[in-house]
């Protein structure tokens, strides 16, 4: 499957061929303060499999493992674009689903780091939904 992906602000865009029975949700605790959500949805492709255009910034992140993964974001607007291998030549991208214009096809297919997820999210099926935001932040319909 082809998907295109970008930073809220255009800067940084990719171009990818990915398999869409690869999408995971982490709920790790790194990938819920690095999202500022209760988990992180990604899709590991083959970096030979993405095109870059425009220049991402870069955070090395060492895991309790002392595991190191480059994270990718724009320099410019902050947007969690990608992650690879913090040591050698990429291998392995995984993309942010968040970023990914085709995201409502990437469906799940793996959950890791269970231990750690927030314990609501099974709940938030029952949770009122708006098809836009509410009038008031606080207001619940």
């Amino acid at each position: 499957m082809q998907v295109t992906g970008k930073c809220y602000c255009g800067a940084v865009s990719f171009k990818a061929s990915v398999d869409p029975t690869r999408v995971v949700v982490c709920h790790c605790t790194d990938c819920q303060v690095f999202s500022g959500a209760p988990f992180r949805a990604v899709l590991p492709t083959p970096a030979s499999d993405v095109e870059v255009t425009g220049q991402a910034n870069q955070y090395i992140k060492v895991a309790e493992s002392g595991n190191r993964r480059i994270q990718a974001f724009c320099g410019q607007c902050g947007s969690h674009l990608w992650a690879t291998e913090g040591v050698g030549e990429p291998k392995t991208m995984n993309l942010r689903i968040g970023c990914i214009e085709e995201r409502d096809q990437l469906v799940p297919t793996l959950q890791i780091w269970g231990h750690s997820a927030v314990p609501w999210l099974g709940q938030l099926s029952t949770v009122p939904v708006h098809s836009k935001g509410p009038s008031s932040p606080l207001q619940a319909d």
